[in-house]
């Protein structure tokens, strides 16, 4: 299924976007249009889900992960040194992905987030966007970054149908910046934030991990950032995902806790009507300025309703972001499978998925033989 985008390598990773911020070089102007090869691949079949597990839970979110390369290392994501990358031809392709979509969309999954490693930083991720707004029966597309990138990306994204970002940003401080993510780009960050405001964005999520005895002195500051700007503030809680041995339980700073220390100065009440299945419990400041949310997956497991799935860049399928061994789609995939061959596969892995790695950690079962990092999952 060609897409038509143009050939070059990848860039490397953390390499800035063009000084011009708006077209990278080699890359010509996304079209108004698909091709007509494109248009016909992505007309949608009669559904054939949903993907429900042995607990009733119904899969429709998808995470989709691009790359496995990040330019951070973050503390709580991945170890400074000793990262295995993939080869590029472990990686899935565009086209590959939009098929395994696709697939899926016909299954009932309705919403895909797109993430990494750092997604930015794979090339043409704006027609990646693209192609996957023309996607028949997939109704919302969202994205992950760390927003080093994004100030030179945010134009061509939003122009390519991406309406939803989520930027991750765990302090506001420079120092404390280089010291959380191993790289000084703080002032990037923010600026890429001002770039997604002014592209259109609205509103732009936050993800923030607090730490103990690092970044939790500034929760008020961050209460602020989501009073004064169009940004949701969501405070995630650590989780094992490093990559190494750095998580451990008294690392944890609650979301109830964070909740309560923000209502003492600003109060805060439920937002209504939430969507049920999403991660982050919402609140609204009480004099109607902003919006925070807390994802507290260590300390109240949400495992029982969540509604999502992920493919890593590598073509593996996970029910759970715990799960240590994924399902392999590259090889059916690439083996000549069809789409009901695929479909077979991603059923069955649904069907058998577990209760959740979430529950398992709050209750002291969870046993992984391995430690992976959030950049092989895919966040």
């Amino acid at each position: 299924m060609p897409l038509h985008r143009p050939a070059g390598p990848e860039p490397s990773p953390g390499r800035p976007a063009s000084a011009a911020g708006r077209q990278r070089p080699g890359l010509r102007p996304l079209p108004k249009s698909p091709p007509p090869t494109l248009e016909k691949s992505l007309q949608a079949s009669p559904t054939a889900g949903p993907l429900v597990d042995t607990f009733g839970r119904v899969a429709r979110s998808l995470r989709v992960s691009v790359t496995d390369r990040c330019n951070y290392r973050c503390v709580y994501c991945m170890p400074e040194e000793g990262v295995p990358f993939l080869p590029k031809r472990e990686i899935l392709s565009y086209e590959e992905i939009v098929r395994l979509v696709q697939v899926m969309v016909r299954l009932g999954v309705c919403k895909v987030r797109v993430t990494g490693g750092e997604p930015l930083l794979r090339r043409d991720v704006p027609w990646f966007v693209r192609a996957l707004s023309r996607v028949e029966g997939l109704e919302d597309i969202s994205l992950t970054t760390n927003g080093y990138l994004l100030d030179g990306l945010a134009n061509e994204l939003y122009d390519a149908g991406l309406r939803r970002l989520n930027v991750s940003l765990d302090t506001l401080r420079r120092d404390r910046y280089h010291q959380i993510n191993r790289v000084d780009g703080l002032q990037r960050v923010l600026d890429g934030l001002s770039a997604a405001e002014a592209a259109g964005f609205n509103p732009i999520k936050v993800n923030t991990v607090l730490m103990p005895g690092l970044n939790e002195d500034e929760i008020l500051d961050f209460a602020r950032l989501a009073r004064e700007r169009p940004i949701a503030v969501r405070f995630i809680e650590f989780m094992p995902m490093d990559g190494g041995s750095l998580w451990s339980s008294d690392k944890v700073v609650s979301g109830r806790e964070v909740r309560e220390r923000i209502c003492a100065t600003y109060p805060m009440e439920p937002v209504p009507d939430p969507d049920p299945h999403a991660p982050a419990v919402a609140y609204r400041f009480v004099d109607g300025s902003g919006e925070m949310g807390f994802i507290n997956p260590m300390s109240e497991p949400f495992c029982m309703k969540c509604d999502r799935i992920r493919l890593s860049a590598a073509g593996e399928f996970r029910t759970c972001i715990f799960q240590a061994q994924g399902l392999d789609l590259k090889e059916p995939l690439r083996s000549g499978a069809s789409d009901e061959e695929l479909s077979s596969l991603i059923t069955d892995a649904v069907a058998r998925k577990e209760r959740g790695g979430s529950l398992d950690i709050h209750d002291g079962t969870y046993s992984s033989p391995i430690r992976l990092s959030m950049s092989q999952v895919g966040g």
